[in-house]
């Protein structure tokens, strides 16, 4: 079966959804023992959470990029990701869901989320024929995520490591059966139009 090009998949509940960050020690440490992002974690800058763990470990390089070493999985209310959504602007004008550039350029000020589909990557990285949605948070967005939204913070740092060991040793079957179990996040058309989903 050929997978959508712009789909959400993710681990997801009927109330939740976990989505994946990368931090420092400095960041992730204090974010795990409290259960919500604390200092220094800065809710000025843009802050990205991605659906997809592979995607995760593309940018993280299986946790070991500088700065990247500890992968979260952060799981969210279904209410908070869909707010996000329904108050995102694609992070790249598009003909197909703006008026013009300039009413693009408007609500791309004016919304604290931006959406934007990725190349989704197999085990090894590689990139894939579907893409994958990032979710960047700003400003009243950042806030709601730390304050409001997280139900519970993972660290699967270990699990990185594992599935890049495993695929190392030429284990794929290994690797497969350590991934989070993924698949389509229903979303209501009224979403899947604002962030140009097509499944």
């Amino acid at each position: 079966m050929s997978v959508p090009v712009r789909q959400i998949r993710a681990v997801h509940t009927d109330d939740t959804i976990t989505v994946y960050q990368a931090y420092p020690a400095r960041i992730a440490r204090p974010a795990l023992a409290t259960g919500r992002f604390v200092d220094p974690f800065k809710r000025e800058r843009m802050t990205w959470i991605k659906p997809s763990f592979l995607w995760m470990m593309y940018r993280c390089g299986y946790a070991t990029k500088p700065d990247q070493e500890h992968v979260l999985a952060v799981e969210i209310t279904r209410a908070a990701f869909e707010w996000a959504l329904a108050n995102s602007c694609l992070s790249h004008y598009s003909r197909d869901h703006y008026q013009s550039r300039e009413d693009w350029s408007a609500r791309l000020r004016a919304s604290p989320v931006r959406v934007q589909w990725d190349p989704e990557r197999s085990p090894h990285l590689a990139a894939l024929p579907h893409r994958s949605l990032q979710v960047g948070l700003s400003g009243e967005a950042v806030h709601r995520y730390v304050d409001d939204w997280i139900v519970r913070l993972t660290d699967v740092t270990d699990t990185a490591h594992a599935v890049r060991d495993r695929l190392r040793a030429g284990d794929e079957t290994g690797a497969a059966a350590l991934l989070p179990r993924e698949w389509p996040y229903p979303l209501p058309a009224g979403l899947a139009v604002t962030i140009g989903a097509s499944g």
